[in-house]
């Protein structure tokens, strides 16, 4: 009876774990192609608007998938551009709302104290999550003009892709 009960555990510990697996290959991941096209996006807006950027696009381990820092850009903007991206790839946000909560809203109490100082986390504006349709699949940081100009090449990296990506 003891062996029955055993490979009927050892049959449904498979079943469960093929199920896993096949449910891992299902998700979309970020490929190369993808992360140049969205870095494409970033650098139209930029070399139009005549912004010098560093861009960053990471997996959704925030492994550094596509870097690319345009003649002229600030060198270190290049570790905060990683940073956001990052940032932004660990947590389904976009880093000025990272800001908002480390910082508070026009005055309010910040919602997590603290949140500013935790390492690696960059809580200002110019990084978004990359999504593909309800999936969280990466992170896109840019830095190399004011954070609003950042976050806005960020967006146009984004809507390079969008179609692409439901």
């Amino acid at each position: 009876m003891k062996i029955k009960l055993n490979i009927a555990a050892f049959i449904g510990a498979t079943l469960i774990s093929a199920h896993g697996a096949v449910a891992l290959e299902s998700a979309p991941v970020l490929d190369m192609d993808t992360a140049l096209k969205i870095a494409g996006g970033c650098r139209a807006l930029a070399e139009a608007e005549g912004w010098r950027m560093n861009i960053a696009i990471v997996d959704r381990g925030a492994n550094l998938v596509v870097f690319h820092r345009m003649d002229g850009a600030f060198l270190g903007s290049g570790g905060i551009a990683i940073g956001k991206a990052k940032t932004s790839a660990n947590f389904p946000f976009s880093t000025r709302f990272v800001g908002e909560l480390a910082y508070g809203v026009d005055g309010a109490t910040p919602v997590v104290a603290g949140l500013d100082e935790v390492d690696g986390v960059i809580a200002f504006a110019g990084g978004l999550p990359i999504r593909a349709g309800e999936f969280h699949i990466g992170g896109i940081g840019i830095s190399g003009d004011s954070a609003d100009n950042d976050e806005a090449c960020a967006k146009a990296g984004l809507e390079a892709v969008f179609k692409d990506m439901k």
